[in-house]
């Protein structure tokens, strides 16, 4: 992993810093392997989510990010420090080298963080989960952790400069481990059946946070 001594420097500090800025709260950090491959999957509302995501584990964790993010001084370094690896967003082939670099890290058994969203939101509500999370998952057979973020829309949404010292909580759920189904006819369905059921588990932490029905009939499943 690209320049892990600063990650190791930096992640007391910084933890010990984002502990009196943000008031950060972990619940069920003991859910999350401590090694193996794993894929995390958090909401997505700040620049800063992969570090707050990171913060109480030891092993680095790798994630996408947007390639003109990874250039910016001083912070760019810090991210990639946290695992950040590029994305060409305005062209199909950085994709795939994206595609690949989450391959390639999950078959060493290393930690993957996505964000099923995508994109940050600009609202503070949950958007739409994408499958590539679930079809990746799949593909590598390595379990899904749910994370939830909460209050990381207030304390630096994408609205904001700077960050702002709001209270900040991240929730890891129970890993989810999914069983391919035995006709390729009914792979389609499944995967629109786990993104929604994953969806609910994120949006199960979130205050004021509505279900679909979908994701309602999956959390019950």
């Amino acid at each position: 992993m690209e320049k892990l001594w600063l990650f190791t420097l930096s992640r007391i500090f910084v933890a010990a810093v984002f502990r009196l800025y943000f008031r950060t709260e972990y619940e069920g950090v003991e859910k999350v392997p401590q090694e193996g491959a794993m894929i995390l999957a958090p909401n997505h509302v700040s620049y800063l989510d992969p570090i707050w995501v990171s913060l109480p584990f030891e092993r680095p964790l790798r994630y996408m990010t947007w390639s003109k993010m990874t250039r910016v001084p001083l912070f760019g370094p810090l991210m990639r420090a946290y695992g950040a690896f590029p994305v060409k967003l305005e062209n199909a082939s950085g994709d795939r080298a994206a595609l690949r670099n989450s391959l390639k890290q999950l078959r060493a058994g290393g930690g993957l963080m996505i964000f099923p969203e995508g994109a940050r939101t600009r609202t503070g509500k949950l958007m739409p989960f994408k499958p590539g999370v679930i079809r990746l998952a799949l593909d590598t057979n390595v379990p899904i952790v749910p994370v939830t973020i909460i209050g990381g829309y207030q304390a630096y949404s994408p609205h904001h400069f700077f960050p702002r010292p709001y209270k900040l909580k991240v929730v890891y759920h129970e890993p989810i481990k999914l069983t391919p189904p035995g006709d390729d006819s009914e792979y389609k369905d499944y995967t629109r059946e786990q993104t929604e059921r994953l969806r609910a588990i994120v949006a199960s932490a979130l205050p004021n946070e509505e279900l679909t029905m979908g994701e309602q009939q999956a959390m019950e499943s």
